[in-house]
């Protein structure tokens, strides 16, 4: 289970420090894609496999599997953090989540989002108490 927000730089080609706690839970090999309100999800290699299997399971023609077939895979890459462990984000995953000079590397449960510093700033600041207790209601966890 990934938690926590982290700050870290961009470099000059591109790498951000994945924390060692997200690393251990990574593994060797994952998976870098799109994700939605402009950030970038990761997934541990199996749990992207999963996903894509879900979807492959799906009618091929339905367009509901297509758009989401298109938008998570078409530009997922495969990678591992280097020694001293940075990952080097590509350009069009950088493009795609604004992604600069300071990036938030987010815990989400099965998941790792990385955003940019001022998209999870304003992220954060768009979201009121109300926002918060609806979705909870949604999900359920107002039970608890």
């Amino acid at each position: 289970m990934f938690r926590g927000a982290h700050y870290h730089s961009v470099d000059d080609k591109g790498r951000v420090i994945i924390p060692l706690r997200f690393r251990n839970e990574l593994g060797n090999i994952f998976i870098i894609t799109k994700g939605l309100d402009k950030c970038l999800f990761v997934y541990r290699e199996k749990d992207f496999q999963d996903m894509e299997a879900q979807l492959m399971s799906q009618p091929a023609l339905d367009r509901h599997t297509m758009r989401l077939q298109r938008w998570f895979s078409a530009e997922a890459v495969e990678t591992q953090v280097d020694s001293q462990g940075r990952v080097a984000i590509p350009s069009n995953l950088r493009d795609f989540a604004s992604i600069e000079e300071e990036v938030a590397i987010v815990g989400a449960g099965h998941r790792i989002e990385v955003w940019s510093r001022v998209g999870w700033d304003a992220f954060n600041a768009s979201l009121s108490d109300e926002d918060i207790m609806q979705s909870a209601v949604e999900v359920g966890l107002s039970k608890l």
